[in-house]
């Protein structure tokens, strides 16, 4: 424990009255004495406390990495504004929590890259623990900086900046990526150049950017990716845990926040990975392939979770929960032993089918929430187009159920701006919210409140939408406008997400390496934690952008062919780039069918 720097730390924190920053100690936390173990490795969350120790998979790393005797695992977040510039003020360094130790002491420094909007909170992060920000100026002493989750599947924007992009499953790669970094470490004659093209080298999961350099044509676009190394891995693979998913330890002991969190409950992963192929969603291509963990597995996980926590609600996660196939049995199980005990059952990404409709009556006496699901669409023929197979009478018999079991408030979660979208679809997605609203008077007496929650579509890598262009900021601003005045009941609300932030992340999930100047110019000027309403600037990022001669039209809206190398076709998805073309092309067919029947 750096004594020192923890007593500087509080003193700061007690001058200027921050008691939301009082955080570390947590129950659960794990404290190893740096003297015992081979190396440390700090799981750096690129937001805040309150939505990084949300995240399941930190807790999942974090247990993991902690199990194994040889490792220290610790945890560090973004700051907030404010206290980044306390700690400036007075020169002290971003800590972990656990031990109050400087970011750059640490043997490895990862992130996960959940939402792209956050890249600017990286330098934050790197800058405050005194970690130089670009990859080739590091020095052997400072930490080797990794990256992983959806942000990695296009990691060209931040490839000056992260020495190792690990794609896929991460609980056997980090424990192997960690092995193989201390183990090089001990080759006092190697470069960190050096050291990290041995690193990855046989690891066809692992891209190192450094050793790729990208050439364009004179109109711009991406010609080419070079390998400047012939043993670095000429593509990269997505890797996928071989065990089988059972023995994969869930995290029965979560850290515990001391402090209010967007989810403060157990979380189980119950699903990796999804039965379905909607063609507009990134997760069901890099997930792959379906596993499942067996009842008992998740029934011995949530006892003891409970048992270490006291937490009043479990929640099964995965992409699709009513798609598990033991899904009726998992839930009468869970009801039956926390039910008793006055645990709640949270049921999130629920698809609209068969066991969905069995769900009010499973959880029959189980205290509710809200119910959550996502048609993503109104229309049969749209959804036919996205390959989202659900049909709203189906829709409508659940939420029917579910009211007459006692739940009152109903999310629906849609897209607006697809290839394709019609006027009709907008006027669909109202129509659907008032219908179920109103099912909810037929069964209550009383209207339900209903929430569409319309994001706006950007096209992700390795989906079939890869090639389409994103709608531009002008008609997302008039769809926005229109289902808000097709809105006519008093209990519907029609919360769209913010247009600027959507804008870009477009052009961050589908940049190239050119645009890294633009983030770190756009931290520079002030960019800070810009998944915040409070702190999102958008003329920051467009000012930014226009300085530097770029173009984001370029990145966000242009379609492309698919015979354009793409920035990220460096990393070679489950099914591969065939697939996705195919998938692509017969969209094409079907949007054509749907506009020839208008």
């Amino acid at each position: 424990m750096n004594e020192e720097l923890r007593r500087k730390v509080e003193s700061l924190l007690g001058r200027v009255q921050m008691p939301g920053q009082y955080v570390g100690g947590e129950r659960n936390q794990v404290v190893k004495d740096p003297a015992t173990v081979q190396g440390r490795v700090c799981l750096a969350f690129p937001d805040t406390y309150s939505l990084g120790m949300s995240h399941h998979g930190l807790q999942v790393l974090y247990s993991l990495m902690n199990a194994d005797e040889r490792w220290a695992c610790e945890r560090a977040f973004c700051p907030a504004p404010d206290f980044e510039r306390e700690l400036r003020s007075a020169q002290l360094p971003l800590y972990s929590l656990e031990t109050f130790t400087p970011l750059h002491q640490f043997t490895i420094v990862g992130f996960s890259l959940q939402y792209e909007v956050c890249y600017t909170n990286i330098f934050t992060i790197l800058d405050l623990g005194r970690i130089p920000l670009y990859s080739k100026d590091r020095q052997d002493s400072d930490p080797l900086i990794i990256a992983g989750g959806p942000g990695a599947q296009n990691p060209e924007p931040l490839a000056p900046f992260v020495d190792v992009f690990v794609i896929g499953d991460g609980e056997e790669t980090l424990l192997e990526i960690t092995e193989r970094w201390v183990g090089l470490q001990k080759e006092a004659h190697l470069s960190r150049h050096e050291r990290v093209a041995r690193l990855v080298n046989g690891l066809t999961y692992a891209y190192a950017p450094a050793f790729y350099e990208p050439e364009y044509l004179d109109d711009g676009r991406l010609a080419a990716i070079h390998r400047t190394r012939p043993d670095v891995p000429a593509e990269v693979r997505a890797a996928t845990i071989q065990a089988d998913f059972d023995s994969i330890p869930i995290p029965t002991r979560p850290v515990m926040p001391y402090v209010e969190c967007v989810h403060d409950r157990i979380a189980i992963e119950i699903m990796r990975g999804c039965p379905w192929q909607c063609r507009f969603c990134q997760s069901t291509v890099i997930k792959r392939p379906l596993r499942f963990r067996s009842v008992e597995t998740i029934l011995a996980a949530a006892r003891e979770a409970y048992k270490q926590t006291g937490y009043d609600e479990i929640s099964v996660l995965s992409l699709s929960s009513s798609d598990y196939p033991d899904f009726e049995e998992l839930v009468n199980r869970l009801a039956e032993e926390f039910q008793p005990l006055g645990v709640s059952i949270s049921v999130p990404s629920l698809r609209i089918n068969d066991q969905f409709k069995s769900l009010p009556k499973l959880m029959r006496g189980v205290r509710k929430g809200g119910l959550t699901l996502a048609p993503e669409v109104a229309r049969d023929d749209m959804r036919e187009q996205i390959r989202k197979p659900i049909d709203n009478e189906g829709l409508f018999e659940g939420c029917r159920l579910a009211f007459q079991e006692g739940w009152r408030r109903v999310k629906l979660y849609f897209m607006c701006g697809l290839p394709g979208e019609r006027q009709v679809d907008l006027d669909g997605i109202v129509e659907l919210a008032e219908r179920i609203s109103t099912i909810g008077k037929e069964e209550t007496g009383r209207f339900i409140d209903v929430t569409a929650s319309v994001s706006n579509f950007v096209p992700k890598p390795h989906t079939p939408y890869q090639w389409n262009g994103m709608q531009s900021r002008e008609y997302f601003h008039w769809a926005h406008g229109y289902l808000k005045s097709r809105a006519r009941l008093r209990s519907v609300r029609i919360k769209c997400h913010d247009v600027e932030r959507s804008m870009l992340e477009g052009v961050l999930t589908r940049g190239d390496r050119r645009i890294a100047e633009a983030l770190l110019e756009t931290w520079r000027r002030g960019a800070r934690l810009d998944a915040w309403e409070e702190y999102f600037k958008p003329e920051l990022w467009w000012k930014t952008f226009e300085d530097l001669g770029i173009d984001p039209y370029e990145y966000s809206g242009r379609s492309r062919p698919t015979t354009e190398l793409l920035p990220w076709d460096m990393i070679n998805v489950k099914k591969g780039r065939e697939y996705l073309e195919k998938e692509h092309g017969r969209a094409i067919v079907q949007l054509s069918a749907m506009s020839a029947a208008t």
